[in-house]
């Protein structure tokens, strides 16, 4: 090798994908991923956390300030909306026994606060002595329970207003407490029928004598999430801080909803 050659270093690639410094006051560069979901943008209740099952009304929490009540016919999607609500899979148990909910189930929502899951109407399959002993519960409860600031009524959207749904309504009616109305599993309708049968619902419902109000629901699309949370909040006494600070969507009406609830 001559003395007038020489030997160059190659040149040091640099590591690809190595982080820039950013300098003060810059902002940093888009690269294209989606910063993480808030993952409780689609539950308005995420703390909600079982309780206590109660078989005697004596036994309530004794610290409870506001209630909200969830009833409907069995395989309506009484549990399934709750779960959604708490954003959590079974929270309230999703039974294929008629009636498998045989007590009152409190949920705390926040301090002094609670969901109160009640009887499905499959209670009607159930043994004689069992039906006393869940009307001797559950009638005081809905017509005396001071805390009880609201009725939920599931209905599925198929079958609104059953004879049971009327009976439970007209029985709980007197008392002056609201009703709100949820019309589960909207999206296994197309939409003019959501529409149809949601008219037709609040028509019906008009001359309750009772505060009411009525809305399409899904567990599965989530619909209709944040305007049932904007009513339980008010009942509850809570701030409303589903769309200010969750960013709440309620998603688009799809594809059926795979709800095999019955409570």
């Amino acid at each position: 090798m001559s003395n007038s050659q020489t030997l160059k270093t190659p040149a040091k690639s640099l590591p690809k994908n190595k982080a820039t410094p950013i300098k003060s006051g810059e902002k940093p560069a888009h690269t294209g991923i989606a910063p993480p979901k808030n993952p409780g943008h689609s539950h308005p209740f995420p703390r909600t956390e079982f309780l206590t099952t109660v078989a005697r009304l004596r036994d309530a929490p004794g610290d409870a300030v506001a209630e909200v009540a969830f009833v409907g016919r069995s395989n309506a999607g009484k549990s399934s909306a709750i779960n959604t609500l708490a954003g959590k899979t079974r929270l309230a148990y999703v039974s294929k026994t008629p009636g498998r909910t045989q007590h009152l189930n409190y949920f705390s929502v926040a301090p002094d606060r609670y969901f109160v899951d009640l009887p499905g109407y499959g209670f009607a399959k159930a043994p004689q002595d069992v039906r006393k002993q869940w009307d001797g519960l559950l009638g005081p409860y809905l017509q005396t329970r001071e805390q009880l600031k609201g009725l939920v009524i599931i209905m599925d959207i198929r079958r609104p207003l059953t004879e049971m749904d009327w009976q439970m309504l007209e029985w709980f009616a007197p008392t002056g407490r609201a009703v709100h109305v949820l019309l589960s599993k909207a999206d296994k309708v197309s939409r003019q029928e959501q529409t149809k049968t949601l008219r037709q619902v609040k028509a019906d419902l008009a001359d309750l004598g009772c505060p009411v109000s009525v809305q399409l629901f899904s567990s599965l699309k989530r619909t209709g999430v944040a305007e049932a949370a904007t009513v339980m909040n008010r009942w509850l006494g809570l701030c409303d801080n589903v769309t200010k600070e969750t960013g709440l969507d309620d998603g688009p009406i799809g594809a059926a909803e795979r709800e095999e609830d019955v409570d």
